[in-house]
C-alpha cells in the first residue's frame, strides 16, 4: 500500500501538516490499522511529526503503536485495528460533512480481508443511499489474509461487480502503478451522487522476492533476512 499512500499525501489529499486539525482538511482513515508503519512513515516524511519518531515504532512508551493510533500522533484521524470499522467511521464523517455543507472529502483504505465482514457491507449499502460522493473507499486487494488466500478463506469475487451492484462508482487499478493511482484518485468523484471505490490490485511483499505473495510474511517480521530485504527494496528505489 506504500504507493497508494505516497500518491494520496503527495498529490491528492488537501491537508496542512503544520496545521493537522485544519477544519477544511480532507480526512483519511487507515481501516487496515495493522498497516500503520507505512502511514507513520508517510506522515513523518510529509512533516506532520519529526522523522526521529519513527525510530521508536512499536516500542514501549512510544506514541507510534503497532496499530494506528490518533493519540498524540498528528495527522491520524482515528485509531483503528479492529478490522471492519474504518469504512463505517468514514461514512459517518462523509454524511456529517454533507449535512454541514462542507466541501472536504473522506478517504478510507481497507484491506481485502475485512471485506469478509458484515460491518463493512453495512456502510457499502448505506453510502450510496445517502449519495455520499464525498466518500472514497480504496481496497488494498493483495488477495492474502491472515490464514490463507482470500479465495480460500472467503472468496470475494466478483468483487468489483459487488461494489457496483451496491451503487458505488468503481474502478480497478494496478495498486503499484503511480500513474494509474494518480489518474484514478484525481478523477473523484467518478460519478456525481455516488461514492467512489478504487480496487487496487497489489502484491503482498512487493519488491522483496522472497516475500512476494508469501502468507508466511503476513505476521512474521524479518530477522536475519532484514538486510537482504532492504537491499532489494533499495535496488528498486
Amino acid at each position: 500500500m506504500c504507493e497508494l499512500l505516497a500518491v494520496l499525501y503527495g498529490k491528492v489529499l488537501q491537508v496542512k501538516p503544520a496545521e493537522p486539525d485544519w477544519s477544511e482538511r480532507d480526512r483519511f482513515i487507515l481501516s487496515k490499522g495493522h498497516g500503520c508503519a507505512s502511514l507513520y512513515a508517510v506522515l513523518a516524511e510529509s512533516g506532520f511529526f519529526p522523522l526521529d519518531w519513527l525510530e521508536t515504532f512499536y516500542q514501549n512508551g512510544s506514541y507510534l503503536a503497532g496499530h494506528i493510533t490518533h493519540r498524540h500522533v498528528p495527522g491520524v484521524e482515528v485509531s483503528t485495528g479492529s478490522l471492519g470499522h474504518g469504512l463505517s467511521i468514514a461514512t459517518g464523517m462523509a454524511l456529517a460533512a454533507k449535512r454541514d455543507r462542507k466541501t472536504h472529502r473522506v478517504f478510507v483504505l481497507l484491506s481485502d480481508g475485512e471485506c469478509d465482514e458484515g460491518s463493512t457491507w453495512e456502510p457499502i449499502l448505506f453510502a450510496p443511499h445517502h449519495r455520499l460522493d464525498n466518500l472514497i473507499a480504496i481496497v488494498d486487494y493483495n488477495k492474502i489474509q491472515s490464514l490463507g488466500t482470500v479465495k480460500e478463506v472467503m472468496d470475494l469475487e466478483p468483487f468489483a461487480e459487488k461494489w457496483r451492484a451496491f451503487g458505488w462508482a468503481t474502478r480497478e487499478i494496478d495498486g503499484h502503478n503511480i500513474g494509474e493511482i494518480e489518474e484514478a484518485l484525481t478523477a473523484i468523484p467518478f460519478e456525481e451522487g455516488r461514492p467512489s471505490c478504487v480496487i487496487a490490485h497489489t502484491v503482498k511483499g512487493k519488491g522483496v522476492s522472497f516475500m512476494e505473495n508469501e502468507l508466511l510474511w503476513h505476521y512474521r517480521s524479518p530477522q536475519e533476512e532484514f538486510e537482504a530485504a532492504l537491499a532489494e527494496l533499495e535496488a528498486h528505489a
